[in-house]
């Protein structure tokens, strides 16, 4: 029996799915079985998957019913005691599984050990940090109000606490990740490893790019977790909701700037400062960046905000990177 189970929902990923497989093949941890499911894809997704030469791969396929389902679905076939999930476009560093292993195996009391992630982009390329930030122990109130997992693929996760919160919510269209750590948080101990091995892969296609549909999805989880969050924690509400209207801020004003993309900006920038006002005084600069480059993206035509926008940039440190809010939910 392998010590660790790995499933991978994969929807007409045949652009990146070989690529994914091979980053979890190359790992220094070799004690694995992979397990894919298929969501109805109708590219070469199947074809791709069917050529690996390896006998820790199983493929299993379905009609198409979304991750959550396929993620449970990819849970039901796992027989390790250590579960891990990854999307079929993102990317793991070799040591990701060794050292997580270790995390949970020095740390009884721990059911869920994750990482730092990169966002890089449709190539592979860099794009920037994520979150980069550590924290041990009982994490609850912290992912409240922030989702420093960041992404689908990143922690490693006990069966036992797996199987005792239900795995994933299949209710949810998005969000369902944060949903699942909030829930294991509630119960469970979590343990970081300080280094940045999951690559978490930006295209134009992926739920983070679209604004409106991922604000949805993560009040949804975030009405969720604080109607089941004990009392003492429910004043957390209002940082959780300027935290996530901030990460929504930033995402829109990403290049390229259009016009719409503006106007939700500003619309996600006034909400940020409505639940937070101490935003104003305490980054009272970016604030500043951020209200300026909304009414650039508003005033120009598309097109012609950027140009300005690529000019400005040149004065080192003036408009801040995204990474810095990285990243609620995907």
């Amino acid at each position: 029996m392998p010590q660790i189970s790995i499933i991978i929902p994969a929807y007409n990923a045949d652009k990146t799915i070989k690529e994914t497989i091979d980053s979890v093949i190359n790992q220094t941890f070799k004690d694995f079985e992979i397990i894919i499911i298929n969501d109805g894809s109708t590219d070469r997704t199947l074809d791709i998957i069917s050529s690996i030469d390896d006998p820790r791969v199983q493929v299993f396929s379905y009609p198409n019913s979304g991750a959550s389902v396929s993620r449970n679905r990819g849970f039901s076939k796992a027989s390790a005691q250590y579960i891990a999930f990854l999307d079929a476009d993102d990317l793991w560093t070799s040591d990701k599984l060794e050292l997580q292993y270790a995390a949970l195996e020095a740390d009884p009391e721990a059911s869920v050990a994750y990482s730092w992630t990169n966002y890089i982009d449709q190539y592979g390329e860099f794009l920037y940090p994520g979150f980069h930030q550590s924290y041990q122990g009982d994490v609850y109130s912290i992912l409240l109000v922030k989702n420093f997992l960041e992404n689908g693929s990143n922690p490693l996760i006990t069966r036992h606490a797996l199987s005792a919160i239900g795995g994933f919510d299949e209710s949810l269209k998005g969000g369902q990740d944060w949903d699942l750590y909030l829930r294991l948080a509630a119960q469970y101990k979590f343990v970081c490893i300080s280094q940045a091995q999951i690559l978490y892969r930006i295209s134009e296609h992926s739920i983070s790019s679209n604004i409106e549909r991922q604000e949805s999805s993560c009040l949804l989880v975030l009405n969720k977790a604080f109607n089941n969050a004990p009392s003492s924690l429910k004043n957390l509400k209002k940082d959780s909701l300027s935290h996530l209207y901030s990460y929504l801020t930033f995402k829109s004003l990403e290049s390229p700037l259009t016009r719409k993309k503006a106007r939700i900006g500003a619309r996600c920038f006034w909400m940020s400062i409505y639940h937070d006002p101490g935003l104003i005084k305490r980054r009272s600069r970016m604030m500043a960046i951020v209200f300026v480059k909304i009414i650039v993206g508003l005033m120009l035509p598309n097109g012609q905000a950027e140009p300005l926008l690529k000019f400005v940039k040149e004065f080192k440190g003036f408009f801040p990177t995204t990474h810095n809010s990285k990243n609620l939910s995907h």
